[in-house]
């Protein structure tokens, strides 16, 4: 375990930042991450404004400040998990052994108080770095202990067994759960559920029209003190609620919690559950040696019959692990020899047995739990043991001696450790005593969050500072290269079939990994069933992409990656336009038929083609050719780039290579060369512009045909084969017949990962992007060079922008595809295009505001 990056407040002169107590910090499954700290204007104002940060992991100096309006501190920060599959196709699963691409998980945030107010934030205009309040919900006066969104009956298993089988459904399968509460027809009801420290449970539904419906409830009828609490969840829908007084002498209370519906109203039902007492209370050594418990958490949010326990005194800690089990209930010797009654059973009860305990350790500043759902079966858990797998198996300790350990989640034995700056103090260093002396504690963290598949660690230390940290999927066990290279590819895979963003997985690719992770991850994706394959065709698609950018020898072929993405949106916008021309439709779609009839037909006259079509169902109107003309214009200057481009694709990989051996891409790009051809007859405007040396040039003509060779050099139905000499002699003239576009590729991108390759943490700081420059050690290659001069592009409407733009734009998080925020266009055709990427990116990331002067 390594430190990645720290990211640092700027210093000035009267405001401060400094962190709030307790300190909170969440981490969403969309790779965003939010903190809280106590803002003060002056050293002498005894006003504090409580804010939220939000960031994204891959820009961390972006950061978006909320002056949250919470009285008090802030005791709680959740993220939403209501959107991870999409519900109206959840079927997908059962049938194809996968799930839904959709996914909107990450894009709201709870935050609660300790005067008993919970604001729900959400994404202004679907732009991370913009938030607003949409919705609030209070209990005046009574400070929340613990928040959780209800759940939505999704819960999934990572079985390393399988990790070999070549059938995703078998790697990642969905678990039985129902929802915590359902609407007309099963659909989950969203809503959160908080626990005040009064003893209070209060549930707010969110009603589909966007009302709120909250109720309350005591936990039990002699309500008490709640310290600490959490929540968890059960696979039959019941919520259950643990708390404690804080004293590690009182028990830890248990209660289910059941929501229900009533005529309109919110009801809530609570029952008492078996409680327990900690086991260092019950040592006649350790009595009274931690007499107070400091955290509190069930091991899994869906998994009610495990908890960890922290008790602590001023200088220690001691945690335990306890679990839930059924076990028989003894029978009075009275009844045990009478006759037994046929299919009469055992009586059980349900009781609380400790796991296992640590030994007397450092004081616990802050705990992080696991969020990798991995099976702990004892096959699952044999093989990891076996293989090293070990995302999570542990959970992070972070004391106040700056050190983190990670221990075994079931056994809680150390599997790894992290040194702090104040731990790695040496003893004769006395200058650095008296430097702790005199400014305070040492450098410790108050909160912790592991990521979504456990191989980072996000922290925040006493000071503000926020930390990025790398955890070993083997937790610095040596390996393989080949096994090393299973466990990313198993975790990437997981993140493909999910949808959860696979950032904290790029953390630990070097850069000779690269080539073999795409192979290997395409071979995978190739042994999956067709349905499934066309479920995950971007996103795999979109995770390459996110590989190759890591090296250098294959940054080329993320331009490649990014084309494609952006060539299978173009074609399934154009051939959605495509209309029957009777109205009892047939069994296959217009478009379907122009693949199957492309397909083929390897005629390389274009107007051959174009005879076997039925030119009827291409008629469109004039407006919406006309202003696609844009994404027409990009298909043939692409055409034309890599035909034009062919005969340099020699040792060295220059963007366009990955397409000369990708017969289904060219084959697209077939497609759209022929609808273009017949909606050129129809509207002439629409037709792609070429600048040739000859006036009776037939561009399109000549660019069908050559493409149409490559193509079948590449057939999928037939064996690859080279591109003979008359047509790479053709493609040589190609520039003395047609002026060859410079393509404008993605700029380079300007995040984090593809400097973390060294050893040594990057040092950053909030609002300033400059802090990152000089911090890698390669040059970007020549086709991301930009000069300042050169025209900026809008790279999902295709245009240019200017050399200085003034429009306000955007830019993805992930691949850094810039895109201007306002629509220059007024036609439905356009603004149909830009509302399919309105949330998301192409490659799926997330959207950030940018200023002009970064566009």
């Amino acid at each position: 375990m390594d430190s990645a990056y720290v990211c640092e407040w700027e210093k000035r002169s009267k405001s401060t930042h400094c962190p709030s107590i307790p300190l909170v910090c969440s981490w969403s499954c969309r790779n965003l991450v939010a903190f809280t700290t106590d803002l003060k204007t002056d050293e002498d104002d005894k006003d504090v404004n409580h804010m939220i940060h939000i960031i994204d992991t891959e820009h961390p100096w972006d950061v978006f400040s909320i002056n949250s309006g919470h009285a008090e501190v802030i005791s709680c920060l959740e993220w939403d998990q209501s959107g991870e599959f999409h519900r109206d196709v959840s079927l997908l699963f059962w049938t194809w052994g996968c799930f839904n691409i959709e996914f909107c998980e990450g894009s709201r945030l709870l935050s609660a108080d300790g005067d008993g107010h919970i604001k729900c934030w959400s994404m202004s205009n679907h732009l991370v770095n913009t938030w607003k309040n949409m919705l609030s919900s209070s209990v005046d006066g009574d400070p929340i202990v613990a928040l959780s969104w209800l759940h939505n009956g999704v819960k999934l298993a990572l079985h390393v067994e399988m990790s070999g089988s070549t059938n995703f459904g078998e790697k990642f399968s969905r678990v039985k759960f129902s929802p915590s509460l359902t609407l007309f027809g099963g659909k989950p009801m969203e809503g959160w559920l908080a626990v005040t420290v009064s003893g209070l449970v209060t549930v707010s539904l969110l009603k589909p029209g966007g009302a709120l419906l909250t109720a309350s409830e005591s936990l039990c009828r002699l309500r008490g003190r709640v310290a600490l609490a959490d929540i968890a969840f059960t696979g039959g829908g019941n919520i259950v609620v643990a708390a404690t007084d804080g004293s590690s002498s009182s028990p830890i209370q248990f209660y289910k919690v059941v929501v229900s519906v009533v005529s309109e109203k919110c009801r809530i039902d609570t029952e008492l559950l078996p409680s327990l007492f900690l086991r260092c209370t019950t040592d006649p050594m350790r009595r009274d040696k931690y007499p107070t418990v400091t955290h509190l958490k069930f091991l899994t949010r869906e998994n009610s019959e495990q908890v960890l326990l922290c008790a602590s005194n001023q200088s220690g800690s001691i945690v335990e692990c306890w679990s839930l089990r059924k076990e028989g209930l003894p029978v009075n010797n009275i009844f045990q020899h009478r006759s037994p009654v046929v299919g009469e059973k055992q009586p059980t009860i349900l009781k609380w047995r400790i796991l296992t305990t640590t030994s007397d350790l450092e004081r616990v500043s802050a705990v992080a739990l696991p969020k990798l759902p991995i099976s702990i079966s004892n096959t699952d858990l044999k093989v990891a043991s076996d293989t090293k797998f070990c995302p999570g198996l542990g959970l992070a300790l972070a004391f106040h001696d700056g050190s983190i350990q990670i221990l075994h989640r079931l056994s809680l034995h150390t599997m790894g450790v992290f040194h702090g700056s104040s731990s790695t103090q040496r003893p004769g260093d006395e200058a650095t005593i008296k430097r702790q002396r005199t400014t305070g504690p040492g450098l410790h963290f108050k909160a912790l969050q592991f990521s979504w598949t456990s191989l980072a660690l996000a922290g925040v230390d006493n000071h503000g500072k926020l930390h990025m940290l790398r955890v070993s999927p083997s937790m610095g066990q040596m390996l393989d290269m080949n096994t090393t290279l299973r466990h990313l590819l198993f975790l990437l895979e997981y993140c493909m079939v999910t949808g959860y963003d696979w950032w904290d997985v790029l953390l630990h690719v070097q850069p000779n990994m690269v080539h073999n992770l795409v192979e290997k991850l395409h071979e995978e994706y190739m042994r999956q069933n067709q349905a499934l394959q066309q479920v995950l065709a971007t996103r795999i698609v979109a995770v390459k992409a996110s590989l190759c950018k890591l090296s250098t020898a294959t940054a080329a072929r993320a331009c490649d990656f990014h084309a494609k993405l952006l060539l299978i949106a173009i074609s399934s916008t154009l051939k959605s336009l495509l209309r029957p021309h009777v109205l009892n439709t047939p069994d296959k779609s217009p478009g379907d038929r122009l693949t199957e009839i492309c397909a083929k037909n390897s005629d390389t006259d274009i107007d051959k083609v174009m005879i076997n079509l039925k030119t009827e169902e291409f008629v469109l109107d004039g407006p919406p050719l006309q202003s696609l003309q844009q994404l027409i214009q990009w298909v043939g200057d692409f055409v034309l780039y890599l035909l034009a481009n062919l005969p340099n694709q020699g040792s060295m990989v220059r963007p366009g290579f990955g397409f000369m051996r990708d017969g289904a891409s060219l084959g697209m790009l077939r497609e759209m060369l022929v609808m273009i051809r017949i909606w050129g007859l129809l509207k002439p405007g629409c037709l792609p512009t070429f600048t040739a040396t000859s006036d009776n040039q037939d561009s399109m003509q000549l660019l069908f045909r050559l493409l149409t060779k490559l193509w079948l050099c590449s057939r999928d139905d037939s064996p690859p084969q080279e591109p003979d000499e008359s047509l790479i002699d053709e493609c040589c003239l190609l520039p003395s017949q047609l002026l060859v576009p410079s393509m404008d590729w993605l700029p380079v991108n300007d995040g984090v990962i593809v400097k973390l390759q060294g050893k040594h943490p990057l040092r950053l700081q909030f609002g300033k992007v400059s802090s990152l420059t000089g911090a890698g050690s390669t040059a970007p290659l020549e086709v991301f060079a930009r000069s300042p001069s050169t025209q900026k592009m809008d790279n999902l409407r295709c245009v240019h922008m200017g050399v200085c733009p003034t429009e306000k734009s955007k830019a993805c998080t992930r691949c850094g595809c810039v895109t201007m925020l306002k629509s220059p266009n007024d036609t439905n055709a356009m603004k149909q295009w830009e509302q399919r990427w309105i949330k998301n990116c192409l490659c799926g990331g997330l959207w950030r505001r940018i200023p002009p002067t970064l566009t």
